[in-house]
């Protein structure tokens, strides 16, 4: 199983921007009126704290590859081997270079009409990393901060998003 992680707080940014595309998901006009949503599980999709806490149980298990988006990002085609290696596929430098740049977010965001349709625009926005220092307000900063530390502070998933690299302002 292949478990992807992302940052919480570029989740959120993610999903504010992604329920303001998308109407049948309810709408925020506002950052501040998602947030607190989002931080008090009202949102159609569930809580991400708890997804990450559920997660926690199976992370250590052998057949359990946890990968962020962050790390992938930072380095794709180390990304791409690690993972075809934990599933037993090898791949020639040409083939990993390949699924390499067909797995690109830039990639993805071009083809997104031919493979997602009208759901394209609203799947591939940016694709970056750190978004949410656009959003996040100190106080909404340190609310995430104490949510991310009660639900998987000091786990093997909290470890693995790197909290203090990719969430810290």
């Amino acid at each position: 199983i292949l478990l992807l992680l992302r940052n919480p707080k570029d989740v959120a940014t993610s999903f504010y921007h992604f329920s303001k595309a998308m109407s049948p998901l309810p709408s925020y006009e506002k950052w501040d009126d998602f947030f607190a949503a989002f931080m008090t599980k009202k949102m159609p999709w569930g809580c991400y704290f708890e997804y990450l806490s559920a997660w926690n149980k199976y992370a250590a298990r052998e057949h359990v590859m946890p990968v962020t988006y962050e790390e992938l990002k930072e380095n794709p085609a180390v990304g791409v081997k690690n993972i075809a290696d934990f599933f037993g596929i090898s791949l020639t430098e040409k083939e990993l270079q390949s699924v390499v740049e067909r797995s690109s977010f830039e990639s993805m965001k071009k083809n997104s009409p031919k493979t997602h349709g009208a759901l394209g625009n609203a799947l591939f926005r940016k694709g970056g990393v750190s978004d949410w220092k656009n959003l996040f307000s100190d106080d909404q900063n340190k609310t995430m901060d104490k949510a991310f530390a009660d639900h998987v502070g000091g786990t093997k998933v909290g470890a693995k998003l790197k909290y203090d690299v990719y969430c810290k302002a």
